[in-house]
């Protein structure tokens, strides 16, 4: 008798087939990759409009933006500056998956990409299941949420390699404690790199910007 896999355990498994052949095309061109992930209103979007708008001339930024029902965050970042963008809107789904970016990838013209972001939905637990043939999974919290959310939602935390704190200059409006959501966000994971941002006052950015740049460069370096 064949022994039965659970519907899911199939689902990532192929999903996990289509990463690997993802990461090795991206892999193959030594384009650095990250998939950016937040609860909705953390200001993924508004972040990779700095981030466009401050190092675009400098690198070749491409950019899958998912969303659940409109295109809205995708025409911001054409207007941002952003020449390669290309929308996923995922119908009601919560997560992007390996196959919705393997398709939004024959899309997009990398020849000369030296970034690829992958701007995920706004949701902390779905994504963290799904493996999209990224470097490396970049967490986006804002200070207009719970400081426990590392606490709460730990696989997206464990799984990340990077928690970016937006909207620090929001610091002292709510019961926020920076120092606090610091400590249970390592406390889930040790090695997670911390930067603090806020895309009104500028903040932060400088160190991101920083280490994006820093990512793409070793990257480049990679034989």
């Amino acid at each position: 008798m064949a022994e039965k896999v659970p519907f899911e355990q199939k689902v990532l498994s192929e999903n996990d087939r289509i990463a690997a052949e993802i990461r090795g095309a991206l892999n193959q061109r030594k384009i650095f990759s990250f998939n950016m992930v937040s609860s909705p209103g953390s200001g993924k979007t508004s972040l990779l409009e700095k981030t466009i708008s401050a190092i675009g001339s400098q690198v070749n930024i491409a950019v899958i933006a998912g969303d659940v029902q409109t295109e809205n965050d995708a025409q911001r970042l054409l207007r941002a500056g952003c020449k390669l963008v290309r929308p996923i809107v995922t119908g009601g789904a919560c997560h992007l998956d390996a196959n919705m970016v393997s398709r939004a990838l024959k899309e997009l013209e990398l020849e000369n990409t030296d970034l690829l972001v992958i701007e995920n939905v706004g949701n902390l637990v779905c994504p963290s299941s799904y493996d999209l043939g990224e470097d490396m999974k970049i967490v986006v919290m804002s200070t207009t949420e719970g400081d426990d959310k590392p606490l709460k939602y730990p696989a997206m935390f464990r799984r990340s390699s990077v928690m970016v704190v937006n909207k620090i200059d929001l610091l002292g409006t709510s019961d926020f404690d920076l120092e606090m959501v610091k400590a249970n966000a390592l406390k889930v994971n040790g090695t997670l790199t911390i930067i603090e941002t806020s895309c009104r006052t500028g903040a932060g950015l400088d160190q991101w910007y920083a280490w994006l740049q820093e990512q793409i460069a070793h990257k480049k370096q990679k034989s």
